[in-house]
């Protein structure tokens, strides 16, 4: 199943409140990327160098 097609289950379930007999159709696939925990952003080497020049540390006398 495509992140893509979550997303779309989610707002289906979440946003506009999928009815009860339509709920019970779902299958077991389709109830698990509703209900899982999006995927955490991954933060590489570039958006960390990114990071770091755009918020320096700052040194405290």
């Amino acid at each position: 199943m495509t992140a893509r097609w979550r997303d779309a289950l989610r707002l289906a379930a979440l946003h506009l409140a999928i009815p009860p007999e339509a709920f019970w159709r779902l299958s077991l696939a389709e109830w698990r990327a509703l209900t899982e925990a999006p995927a955490a952003p991954v933060l590489d080497r570039a958006a960390l160098g990114a990071l770091i020049a755009r918020f320096p540390d700052e040194e405290t006398p």
